[in-house]
């Protein structure tokens, strides 16, 4: 027999896989698979290479072109080293305030579209409802690709994809591109005091950070010069930013330090090509690679690439059909860009339109005592509504 959520319900239920990206989502999808399978909805899952993961989706409706794509992640951030006050994996409220991992990013959202399957499954829908639910996007959006291409070879041709990030419910037509590296330098140990002869991996990886600070003020001196009118000032900050998040090296402060490695987070307009920046970078670390070489053979310097996402462009007005749709169903009439990266460069890259709209605020992301706000899931709510209205005309 069917069960039925409400969306609090449901987030309560989603809430309660804990699929932080380094486990498994499969109980999650095993659940939402057995969930629709329940109204009658068949769903097809792309898994990743290992069987330790899934993409999901599914259509409800009759198998036509012009349907709606709701896509979000299933996974979550760690919540390790955080200070919660509430168990981070059951749904708890205070004063409006619905709390837990994944509550805002994203799984408010999906908790808010599956519940509304049995209304999508009892309207008689012209056009169909198409939901995907993807893994891995925390860490570089590695699930989403396939399961595009899935849905493009099997499905008929969506109108529109409405990846429901936390965005107030506002409508974001593009978003930065995003590039992840790992950055390994090899030195040479020797005592501090003898510094000439060794090669210190933390000294060297110091300039290749430094690289990073030289770019930061490179992009924003270049932004500050620019035409006010230009796109990019839709977005906070309006240029490219460098960012190194994590630094690991050194065994003693009079040892020069034999290893050290760091993170790269590039965040670049979706309007430049992130490969000239890769480029620019790797071509000084093998200047580095070499300097260092001459010294010790042994030392060196690898860059890994972790993540390439391509970012989401702003479509032109007579082909933004996603773009012109949220706008009907939500009245914002505002121009908004994200800085994060979504699934939405993916969909768009395979010839969707597309663009971001979901409730929540991308402020409470990733924090300690993450929330979404009952106001917030009613607005979503309204939003599904009045999406199942315009596919049943």
């Amino acid at each position: 027999m069917a069960t039925s959520y409400s969306s609090e319900a449901m987030l309560a239920r989603l809430i309660g896989f804990p699929t932080v990206s380094r486990d498994s989502n499969l109980p999650l999808i095993d659940f939402v698979r057995e969930y629709l399978a329940g109204y009658g909805v068949e769903s097809r899952l792309v898994p990743n290479g290992a069987g330790t993961k899934a993409n999901l989706y599914a259509q409800i409706g009759p198998d036509a072109p012009g349907g709606v794509i709701l896509s979000g992640h299933t996974d979550v951030v760690p919540v390790d080293g955080q200070d919660w006050t509430t168990d981070p994996f059951a749904l708890s409220e205070r004063e409006g305030k619905l709390f837990g991992r994944g509550t805002c990013d994203m799984k408010g959202f999906n908790a808010i579209a599956l519940a509304m399957v049995p209304e999508m499954v009892s309207r008689d829908l012209k056009r169909p409802v198409q939901i995907a639910l993807s893994y891995d996007e925390e860490i570089g959006c590695l699930g989403v690709p396939d399961m595009v291409r899935a849905m493009r070879e099997t499905l008929p041709p969506a109108e529109a994809v409405i990846v429901g990030e936390p965005t107030m419910m506002e409508v974001v037509t593009q978003h930065k591109g995003g590039i992840g590296l790992t950055t390994w330098v090899r030195g040479f140990p020797v005592h501090s005091s003898q510094l000439h002869l060794g090669v210190s991996a933390i000294m060297t990886a110091a300039r290749l950070v430094d690289w990073h600070n030289q770019r930061n003020a490179q992009t924003r001196s270049e932004a500050v010069g620019a035409a006010r009118g230009e796109t990019r000032f839709a977005f906070n900050p309006p240029w490219t930013t460098f960012h190194v998040g994590l630094i690991q090296g050194g065994t003693a402060s009079n040892i020069t330090a034999e290893a050290c490695s760091f993170t790269t987070d590039i965040r670049h307009l979706p309007e430049e090509d992130g490969d000239v920046w890769l480029d620019t970078y790797e071509a000084f670390a093998a200047e580095i690679d070499a300097e260092i070489r001459a010294i010790r053979p042994e030392a060196g310097v690898t860059v890994e690439r972790r993540f390439r996402n391509p970012g989401c462009r702003k479509e032109p007005a007579e082909t933004a059909r996603a773009e012109a749709l949220a706008r009907q169903l939500t009245g914002d009439n505002g121009e908004h860009a994200v800085a994060y990266g979504t699934e939405a460069a993916f969909f768009q890259e395979e010839g969707y339109s597309v663009c971001i709209c979901g409730p929540g605020s991308i402020d409470q992301a990733h924090q300690a005592d993450e929330f979404i706000t009952r106001d917030q899931v009613a607005a979503g709510e309204a939003f599904m509504r009045r999406l199942i209205d315009r596919l049943a005309a």
